[in-house]
């Protein structure tokens, strides 16, 4: 590929060592691109489809789901019932909610050490119990993850032509820092068109100067350009991307949403089988913004659809949002009853939605061992 290099873009970056992503704690400074790093530190993994099962008798988690990343689903449901709230919740009742989605009582209570340790949750003491709200940090953090999520794909952004390129050189020995920076490129939407050579079809500069200044690193190159007429189709910048392959996963992602769409307008889908069902199409949908580039419709192949994939999850996750916090306010009032009715959900133009019902325990959901729902328990939100 041959680039025409355009006016005094080009950015030679010498900084000071701030932080190293990846040294098991969060870097200090700027907040842009924490959410990639924090993510990355709960043990966040991208799945390939919404892998719950809603069955006639309740759902079914497979092997290799979210239980199996307990630091991220926590985050994700304090983010999405507990969202700007500071009363910490008892731990107990945490362990709890993770139960909902198997995972064992031994996993919940390391995800909540581990998760402060690396100060993204804060604990307390009330005589034998532990109390555990998240941090400033991880609060600012998940602001700047939900606003991204969910305003991937709502608009389409006219091009001027050019592309930004980041050509870096760093040494093996230094590889938590190279390896930070991918993760944070890619969550900016670039993609390796060659080795040491990324590229974005937006103007991400500033974005990009401040993530090599986060981490550190001074051997590396931001600049923008434009190509040049005459490159063949193998040689041209989206080919970084398998557009193919991204297709198909929102093919996937929009026949599964689809048919849980259809399961929840049918009054199929129980409070129980609603949370894990809502956590588990964000769990997809936040990928996408990492997989997708963004690229202008230039650029796309025709039919691109990540219109309907994007409209498919805001219904879905709004239509569950009432069954799904009422679900949350169960588990909290075993534990802590005068908290149990702030839980609340927030809809996807992150308006929160309270719940004016009083709320308790269900004894008809709860296991034997006390530990959380059956897994084939059918809640009625007027229970």
């Amino acid at each position: 590929m041959t680039l025409l290099v355009s006016t005094v873009d080009i950015i030679r970056v010498f900084c000071g060592f701030l932080a190293l992503a990846g040294t098991g704690r969060v870097a200090d400074g700027p907040m842009s691109g924490a959410f990639a790093t924090l993510m990355d530190m709960s043990g966040y993994q991208p799945d390939a489809a919404i892998a719950v099962t809603l069955g006639d008798n309740g759902l079914e988690i497979p092997q290799g789901g979210m239980a199996q990343r307990p630091p991220r689903l926590l985050l994700t449901l304090l983010g999405d019932y507990w969202w700007q709230q500071t009363e910490p919740l008892p731990s107990a009742a945490l362990v709890a909610l993770l139960a909902e989605f198997g995972v064992s009582d031994s996993a919940a209570r390391a995800a909540l050490s581990r998760l402060t340790r690396n100060r993204l949750l804060v604990t307390s003491k009330s005589g034998r119990r532990t109390f555990v709200r998240l941090s400033e940090r991880a609060a600012l953090i998940l602001d700047e993850g939900a606003r991204r999520i969910f305003s991937f794909g709502s608009t389409t952004r006219p091009w001027d032509g050019a592309w930004s390129l980041v050509a870096f050189s760093i040494p093996e020995h230094n590889r938590s820092a190279r390896d930070a920076l991918r993760k944070q490129l890619r969550w900016l939407g670039f993609a390796p068109l060659y080795d040491g050579m990324w590229v974005s079809p937006r103007d991400h500069a500033t974005e990009v100067v401040q993530r090599l200044t986060e981490l550190g690193i001074t051997t590396a190159t931001a600049f923008r350009a434009t190509t040049v007429p005459g490159i063949s189709l193998e040689g041209l910048p989206q080919r970084a991307w398998d557009l193919e392959n991204l297709h198909a996963k929102y093919d996937h992602f929009i026949a599964s949403a689809e048919a849980l769409r259809d399961r929840i307008l049918a009054g199929q889908v129980s409070p129980v089988a609603a949370l894990v069902a809502r956590t588990q199409v964000m769990d997809e949908w936040r990928a996408f913004p990492g997989l997708d580039p963004d690229l202008p419709d230039e650029l796309l192949p025709a039919a691109w659809p990540r219109s309907a994939a994007r409209e498919l999850f805001i219904t879905t996750y709004d239509l569950l949002g009432p069954l799904a916090a009422h679900r949350v306010r169960q588990i909290i009032a075993r534990y802590a009853p005068g908290l149990a009715t702030a839980a609340a959900y927030h809809s996807s133009d992150a308006t929160i939605v309270p719940d004016e019902r009083d709320v308790r325990p269900d004894e008809r959901d709860v296991r034997p061992d006390g530990r959380g729902a059956r897994p084939d328990a059918a809640v009625r939100t007027s229970s």
